[in-house]
C-alpha cells in the first residue's frame, strides 16, 4: 500500500467524520429523534492501493480495522495525518461577494457572489445539506445596495467553535447600504431651484449628495450652530406663516416637550372647520405634554424652499425640487434615498435562538427616519422606542458586532430585542445618528405587575410580589465595550448612547459618548439590576434638552407611585418591596461624566439598589431623588457637589468619602438615610452649612490640591484624607486603537472656587414664606417646565392658605390668570388685590399642575 499524505488526511478525516455523524445518528434513535446525519463517500483514491473499508453492523465504522491495516511504517505518518485532518476540518467555509461578481456563479474567491442576499442563501444551503463547520461570507470592497433586509434565522447559525461571520475582507472599505440610487434628470426652474420627476411610488424622507446629507425645506432654515434642532421658531407655526402654505399636510412638527423632557414629532394632517392646523402623532415622550412654544420647527413644505442643500418631495406628482449650492449642476451629482430602516436583523425566539453569528468590520448606512414610529412606552420611564435599528437582534445567543461603523442613519443603530444573552456589541464607531446608538430592550411580559405610565400605578391588592422576572424574555450578559458614540438624535431627542431597559446585568465599558441630546447612559427602570457601567467618558449631554443627567435612570418599579404619600405609606408598610425588581445592585465606577443641563449623574424617580464610586464629576455634580439602597463613596465632584431631594424616611442611602466643592443641595429631605458623612470639602462655610443640617459631623475641609486639574488629572496630592483613595485618570472612554484615535476627550473645567449657592428674596405673607425657584434642582424636584414660580418653602398649618389646600413644597406659577415667573411677581399681586377674599393660583404640586382656590 503506497497511500499519499493527501490520501492519508482525505481517509482518516472521513472516518472519524462519519464515526461521528454515526454516533450522533445513533444517539438520536436512543431519544426517538428524527436523524439528521450526512455521511461522505468513503474511498481510497490511490488507485494502486488494494485498501478496503469495512463497516461492523449497526453501521458503525470500525476505525480499528482500517488501523491495523495501515503498515506500522506509516503509523506515525497516519497520526500527523490525523492531526493535520482535524485542523483542516476547522478551517472555516468562505463564500465571497464582489461588486464585479455574479448571483449565478458559485460564490467562491475566483468566483464570487454579486450580493450578500446570494452568499446567504448558500449559508442555508449550506447547513441545510448538514455542514456543521465555521462559515465566513466574505464582502469584498464597494457599496452594496440592498432592496430588502437580510435576516439571519437559526438555520444559518454556527457553534462556539464554529460560527457564521460576515464581514469585510481584510483591508476592504466595504459598505452596507439601506438607501436606493436614484438616477434623475434635474431641470433647472428660477430663483436657484431644479426639479426631476422621480419614480411612481417613491417616498422617502431624507436625500443624499454625493455623501452629504441635505435638508428638507424648512422653517427656521438649518444652522449647525443652533441648539435644538439646529435652528427654531416660536412663529413656525403662526398664522400669518401658514397662510403661506398652499397645502400643509406635506409638512411635519418637530418639538420639545414643555418641560423640555425630550421632544415630539407630528404631520400636519390638515385644518380644522375653524381653519386651525390638526396634528397626528406627538406619542414620542411617555409623559405627554403640549408642544414648546419656543423650540419648535417645521418642515417638508415647498414655500419654505428657499436656500442652498433644501429639498421637497411632492409626493402626489412624484416631482422632486433641490436647491443646489451656487454654480452646481445636480445632474453631475450622485444622489441616495434612505428606503430600508433595517439592514441586518439576527432573529431567533427564547425557545429556538439565533446563535453564534458574529458581524465583522461592515460600514451601515443610510436607513430612514422611524420618528413617526417610536410610540412603544417603556414601562413608566419617561421614553417610549421603536424596536428596530440598522443591526437588530432578537432572540439570540453569543452575537457579536464588532469593529464596524455606523453613521448618517435616520433610526436607531444596533437594537437588541427581547431574549438575548451573551450579545457583544465592541470597537465600533457611531455617529450621525436619527434616533439612539445602542440599544438593550426586553419584553414587558417579562416584568411582574408592569405599568406604563408615570401616573399609573398597580394596585396593591393586585401587585405580585414575587422577586424578579416573570420570564426569560429579556437581554441579560450583554456587552457594549469600547464604542465610541458621537452626534447623535440628529432627529428624535429622548434618545441615549446606550439604552437598558428591562434587562439585567449588561456591561457597559470603556465607550465613548458626546454631543447627544439627552443622556449618554440611561436605565430605565429597576429591571433587574446587576448592570456595570464602568470607565466610560461621557460629556457634552443634555446639550438640547434639560433636567436629566450624562449617567441618567428611573426607578418607577412596580412599588412605585408618583403620589408621595402614597409610596410612603407603601414603603412603610412593605419595606422589602423595593428590591422586587432591582434585584442585583447595579454599579457606576471609574467614569468621567459632564452635562450641560442637569447633573452628571442623576438618579431619578426610585432609581433602586446602586453602588456608586470612582467617578469623576466635570460640572454637574451627582443627583439622588427619591430611592432606596444607593451607596455613593469615593466619587470627586468639580465646581459641584451633592444634590438629595425628596428623600424616602429609610431610604438606606449612604453618601460618604466623597470630594464635594459645594455645599449639598437639598430639596425636601427631611430624612438622610444611612450615612451622610466623612466627606471632604473645599470651603469651610460649606461644611458648616451642612453641620447645621444635622449631617457630616465627621466630614473635613481639605487641602483640594489636584496632580494635574489642567490637564483632568484630579487625583489628589499630598497627604490624602482618610478613607479617600486616589483611582485612575487616564482610563476613561475608548481604548481600541482605531477609534482613539478618532475620539474627542471631555473638555476640562477651570476649578472655581466661587460659592454657588445664591440669596433669593422671601416674601411672607398670610403664614406662608415664598421664595423663587433659583435652580434647576428645584425646578426638577417639582415638575415644572421652567425655572419659574414661588415655592412655598415654610407655611403655618393654622394660616388660611394651608386650609385653604395650600402646602409646603408647592409652587405658584399662576395668580390671577398672571404668571408668577419668582417671588416678586406674586408679591407685587398679593399688595395690588390686599382686599380681596379669594385668589385663584395654579401651583405645582407632585409634579403635575392643579389651581387652588385660597380663601383669605
Amino acid at each position: 500500500m503506497n497511500l499519499s499524505a493527501f490520501n492519508y488526511r482525505r481517509t482518516i478525516g472521513l472516518i472519524f467524520q462519519n464515526r461521528n455523524a454515526l454516533q450522533q445518528q445513533n444517539t438520536a434513535k436512543k431519544n426517538n429523534l428524527a436523524p439528521q446525519v450526512h455521511l461522505s463517500p468513503l474511498t481510497v483514491p490511490d488507485e494502486s492501493s488494494n485498501f478496503d473499508l469495512l463497516c461492523t453492523k449497526n453501521n458503525r465504522l470500525s476505525v480499528t480495522i482500517i488501523l491495523k491495516s495501515l503498515s506500522k511504517l506509516f503509523f506515525f505518518s497516519a497520526i500527523f495525518c490525523f492531526t493535520q485532518a482535524w485542523a483542516q476540518s476547522t478551517k472555516p467555509q468562505q463564500i465571497y461577494v464582489a461588486s464585479t461578481g455574479k448571483d449565478s456563479q458559485s460564490g467562491t474567491s475566483s468566483r464570487p457572489f454579486a450580493s450578500p442576499q446570494a452568499a446567504l442563501k448558500q449559508v442555508t444551503k449550506l447547513k441545510k445539506d448538514g455542514y456543521k463547520g465555521a462559515v465566513e461570507l466574505i464582502l469584498r470592497e464597494g457599496t452594496y445596495y440592498l432592496d430588502e433586509a437580510l435576516l439571519i434565522t437559526p438555520a444559518e447559525s454556527g457553534s462556539e467553535n464554529a460560527p457564521l461571520t460576515i464581514k469585510a475582507a481584510k483591508g476592504h472599505r466595504v459598505t452596507l447600504s439601506g438607501a436606493v440610487p436614484l438616477h434623475l434628470k434635474w431641470v433647472h426652474q428660477q430663483s436657484g431651484i431644479w426639479k426631476a420627476s422621480t419614480p411612481k411610488g417613491l417616498v422617502f424622507q431624507e436625500l443624499y449628495t454625493n455623501g452629504k446629507r441635505l435638508h428638507r425645506a424648512r422653517y427656521p432654515n438649518y444652522d449647525a450652530t443652533v441648539l435644538p434642532f439646529q435652528g427654531y421658531a416660536a412663529d413656525a407655526l403662526s398664522t400669518a406663516r401658514v397662510q403661506r402654505w398652499k397645502d400643509p399636510t406635506t409638512a411635519y412638527v418637530h418639538a420639545l416637550h414643555i418641560g423640555r423632557w425630550g421632544g415630539f414629532h407630528y404631520r400636519i394632517s390638515g385644518r380644522d372647520q375653524d381653519g386651525q392646523l390638526t396634528f397626528s402623532g406627538g406619542e414620542q415622550n411617555n409623559r405627554p405634554s403640549k408642544m414648546h412654544e419656543t423650540y419648535r420647527y417645521v418642515e417638508n413644505i415647498v414655500e419654505e424652499l428657499d436656500v442652498a442643500n433644501e429639498w421637497f418631495l411632492d409626493e402626489k406628482t412624484n416631482t422632486l425640487y433641490y436647491y443646489p449650492e451656487k454654480g452646481i449642476d445636480p445632474n453631475n451629482e450622485q444622489f441616495e434615498a434612505p428606503l430600508l430602516e433595517n439592514i441586518i436583523t439576527i432573529q431567533g425566539s427564547l425557545t429556538q435562538p439565533a446563535h453564534n453569528i458574529r458581524l465583522e468590520g461592515i460600514r451601515f448606512t443610510h436607513t430612514a427616519p422611524t420618528f413617526m414610529k417610536t410610540a412603544e412606552p417603556l414601562l413608566r420611564s419617561d421614553w417610549t422606542i421603536y424596536r428596530q435599528g440598522a443591526v437588530k437582534i432578537e432572540g439570540a445567543e453569543r452575537c457579536e458586532v464588532t469593529g464596524s461603523d455606523f453613521v448618517d442613519l435616520g433610526g436607531n443603530a444596533i437594537f437588541i430585542s427581547n431574549y438575548n444573552r451573551d450579545i457583544l456589541i465592541a470597537n465600533n464607531l457611531i455617529e450621525r445618528l436619527g434616533a439612539g446608538a445602542i440599544n438593550f430592550v426586553g419584553s414587558p411580559e417579562a416584568v411582574r405587575s408592569p405599568a406604563f405610565r408615570y401616573e399609573k400605578s398597580v394596585p396593591i391588592t393586585a401587585m405580585d410580589t414575587l422577586i424578579g422576572p416573570k420570564s426569560d424574555n429579556f437581554p441579560k450578559d450583554c456587552e457594549a465595550s469600547n464604542n465610541l458614540i458621537r452626534d447623535i438624535g440628529l432627529i428624535e431627542k429622548q434618545v441615549a448612547g446606550v439604552q437598558i431597559s428591562m434587562a439585567s446585568a449588561i456591561r457597559v465599558l470603556h465607550n465613548s459618548i458626546y454631543r447627544v441630546p439627552r443622556a449618554g447612559i440611561n436605565i430605565g427602570d429597576g429591571t433587574w439590576g446587576g448592570h456595570d457601567i464602568a470607565y466610560n467618558d461621557v460629556f457634552q449631554t443634555v446639550l438640547e434638552t434639560s433636567d436629566h443627567g450624562a449617567f441618567n435612570s428611573w426607578g418607577r418599579d412596580r412599588f412605585w407611585q408618583a403620589n408621595r404619600g402614597e409610596m410612603n405609606k407603601v414603603t412603610a408598610q412593605h419595606p422589602t418591596w423595593v428590591l422586587l425588581d432591582a434585584v442585583q445592585p447595579t454599579q457606576i465606577r471609574n467614569n468621567r461624566f459632564q452635562c450641560d443641563h442637569g447633573w452628571d449623574i442623576d438618579l431619578d424617580d426610585g432609581s433602586t439598589n446602586y453602588q456608586i464610586y470612582n467617578n469623576l464629576c466635570l460640572s454637574g455634580g451627582l443627583k439622588l431623588r427619591e430611592g432606596f439602597y444607593r451607596t455613593v463613596y469615593n466619587n470627586i465632584m468639580i465646581n459641584n457637589g451633592f444634590h438629595p431631594h425628596v428623600w424616602f424616611k429609610d431610604s438606606h442611602d449612604v453618601f460618604r468619602n466623597n470630594v464635594v466643592m459645594r455645599s449639598h443641595a437639598d430639596i425636601q429631605v427631611k430624612f438622610w438615610g444611612d450615612t451622610v458623612d466623612y466627606n471632604y470639602y473645599a470651603s469651610t462655610d460649606d461644611l458648616a452649612k451642612d453641620q447645621k443640617k444635622g449631617i457630616d459631623a465627621h466630614s473635613e475641609v481639605i487641602d483640594m490640591q489636584f496632580k494635574d486639574a489642567a490637564k483632568g488629572d484630579f487625583q489628589l496630592v499630598g497627604n490624602l484624607p482618610k478613607g479617600f483613595k486616589n483611582f485612575d485618570m487616564n482610563s476613561f472612554g475608548v481604548e481600541h486603537p482605531r477609534l482613539k484615535k478618532l475620539a474627542e476627550t471631555a473638555p476640562i473645567p477651570t476649578l472655581s472656587t466661587q460659592n454657588a449657592s445664591t440669596q433669593t428674596s422671601v416674601l411672607s405673607w398670610k403664614g406662608a414664606q415664598f421664595k423663587s425657584i433659583a435652580s434647576l434642582g428645584e425646578q426638577s424636584a417639582a415638575g415644572l417646565p421652567s425655572m419659574a414660580g414661588a415655592l412655598v418653602a415654610q407655611l403655618e398649618e393654622n394660616s388660611p392658605l394651608y386650609l385653604s389646600g395650600l402646602r409646603a413644597s408647592d409652587v405658584i406659577v399662576e395668580c390671577q390668570h398672571e404668571t408668577i415667573d419668582n417671588s416678586a411677581d406674586l408679591e407685587r399681586i398679593v399688595k395690588r388685590d390686599k382686599f380681596r377674599d379669594q385668589l385663584t393660583v395654579v401651583i405645582y404640586r407632585n409634579q403635575s399642575k392643579q389651581t387652588l382656590l385660597l380663601k383669605l
